[in-house]
């Protein structure tokens, strides 16, 4: 895809950011340049709102059942130009092809369970509460809707969002990631097609001073964000006392427990794409992997040979399955963590760093890293890391390897390798996080399911995808109603 600029979308036309300041948009494969996008100034932002709240006032007067037509007509473009919006996720992202492909596949999902909204939107009622009273509650829009989107998932992540608002009758402001620009730029080029009613859907690119903007406009309703925890807890506190309602997703650690009745061949391919798909950037990777008892020396020398046989390259090449990490930035935080874990007593089983791949020898790549002994208590086995490494910390039993897990400021996911039931059941009921996981090792809840987390990894109450989104882009009202006997005998 050539795009010499990634332009903003505004009431129906594209245009540049007119603030003149741009960043390069780079293939973490290669360090080659894309693209470049601008950033955009608070009036810019400033602007689109108030088209997009213009837009609103017609459009939640739109039945449902014709908004949700626009919807249909996305998935089919959707998947008319899958492959091609998988190879730009690639490009830009740095993932596999496949693993772009499984992106998407879950973006298509999840306009498909927002085609539903005339069903997930009923609400409940109660007729005849009283003679000739009748109450009853109905469901409408919010109004501007933001969506503040990370670079991990640039085709996904703003889907879990984006249908929902739109068919819910809401206007709506995506401001995607400025590292990977070009899928959305993509997609709203096929939006394009859709002819919704200018200002209905917009998109602004930017960084820190285009995000606050979208956090202080009196005229933004909800704002729905995923990204760092840092970030997250900054949107969903500066959102709020502006008096928005909010769904900041945030970082995590994600643990797996290994227990010595698991089918371990199955358990290490499993973990293995978890810690090291996507290079590790993802909110639900494998972080920390808890073994129990016996599991120990299995799971670490299958584990170790899983890590070293991973093929790693760009995503764009057949039998990669691993992909470079998004930024020298990233490369460097991460290499510095696995530095920090070496030097808290960790052993490196598997040292993914300072390794160069043939004809990509200035991609930001870290090969799969494993990490034996790695302190309970130390400074990496509490930091999200976001890159191809798996700490090994051992228990004696489930009930120390649940204790431990649930000691972490995170929960957005936690999983379970066991052949046991009563373990599961257990392990399901005891620990302390929003994605559970059984014998799976990234527990990605399908569209018609919310994506859940708790603690440190989520801030508000309702969150994406499904029953969930539907009710934050909607507003109760409860009716009551009373008609005299008079007027009802005339009929």
């Amino acid at each position: 895809m050539a795009v010499e600029h990634v332009l903003n979308y505004i009431n129906g036309h594209w245009e540049h950011a007119k603030s003149g300041q741009q960043l390069e948009v780079i293939n973490p494969a290669s360090s080659e340049r894309l693209s470049q996008v601008g950033l955009s100034s608070a009036e810019e932002v400033d602007r689109t709102v108030q088209f997009a709240q213009q837009a609103f006032l017609e459009w939640r007067n739109v039945p449902a059942v014709d908004r949700i037509q626009f919807m249909f007509k996305l998935k089919n473009l959707l998947e008319e130009h899958f492959d091609e919006l998988a190879e730009i996720i690639t490009l830009e992202n740095g993932k596999t092809f496949k693993e772009s492909q499984g992106e998407l596949r879950r973006a298509i999902e999840n306009v498909e369970v927002a085609c539903g909204f005339p069903i997930l939107s009923q609400g409940g009622f109660n007729e005849d509460i009283a003679p000739g009273i009748d109450e009853f509650v109905i469901r409408q829009p919010v109004g501007v809707c933001t969506i503040v989107a990370p670079f991990n998932f640039p085709g996904m992540i703003p889907f879990w969002f984006l249908p929902y608002a739109l068919v819910a009758g809401n206007s709506v402001i995506v401001k995607p990631s400025e590292r990977t620009p070009l899928t959305m730029h993509r997609i709203f080029e096929l939006i394009e097609q859709l002819d919704l009613p200018e200002g209905v859907i917009n998109m602004v690119h930017g960084g820190p001073e285009a995000v606050n903007a979208l956090l202080d406009h009196p005229l933004v309703r909800a704002v729905s964000f995923v990204g760092s925890t840092p970030v997250a807890r900054h949107v969903y506190a500066r959102a709020a006392q502006n008096g928005k309602r909010v769904q900041a997703q945030g970082g995590a650690k994600n643990p797996i427990i290994v227990l010595p009745d698991a089918e371990m061949e199955t358990a290490v391919r499993i973990a293995a794409d978890s810690a090291f798909g996507c290079a590790g950037q993802r909110c639900l990777a494998a972080s920390i992997a808890v073994t129990v008892g016996e599991a120990r020396h299995t799971f670490t020398e299958a584990m170790a040979d899983a890590a070293n046989e991973r093929v790693v390259g760009f995503g764009m090449d057949e039998g990669v399955q691993m992909g470079p990490v998004i930024s020298q930035k990233s490369k460097g935080r991460i290499e510095r963590l696995v530095d920090k874990a070496l030097a808290e007593g960790a052993h490196a089983v598997v040292d993914g760093r300072g390794q160069k791949i043939s004809g990509y020898e200035d991609g930001y790549f870290i090969r799969p890293t494993l990490l034996d002994n790695l302190n309970p208590k130390g400074e990496v086995a509490q930091t999200e890391i976001f890159g191809p490494v798996l700490g090994l910390i051992h228990a004696n039993t489930i009930d120390e390897a649940i204790a431990y897990v649930n000691t972490s400021s995170y929960g957005n996911m936690a999983c379970l390798f066991t052949g046991s039931g009563a373990s599961a059941r257990k392990f399901r009921n005891e620990v302390q996080a929003g994605n559970v996981g059984i014998n799976i090792g990234v527990a990605a809840p399908m569209a018609f399911f919310p994506f859940s987390g708790w603690k440190d990894s989520f801030f508000g109450t309702l969150h994406g995808q499904a029953r969930h989104a539907i009710e934050f882009f909607t507003q109760t009202k409860v009716v009551i109603e009373r008609w005299p006997n008079e007027w009802s005998r005339q009929f």
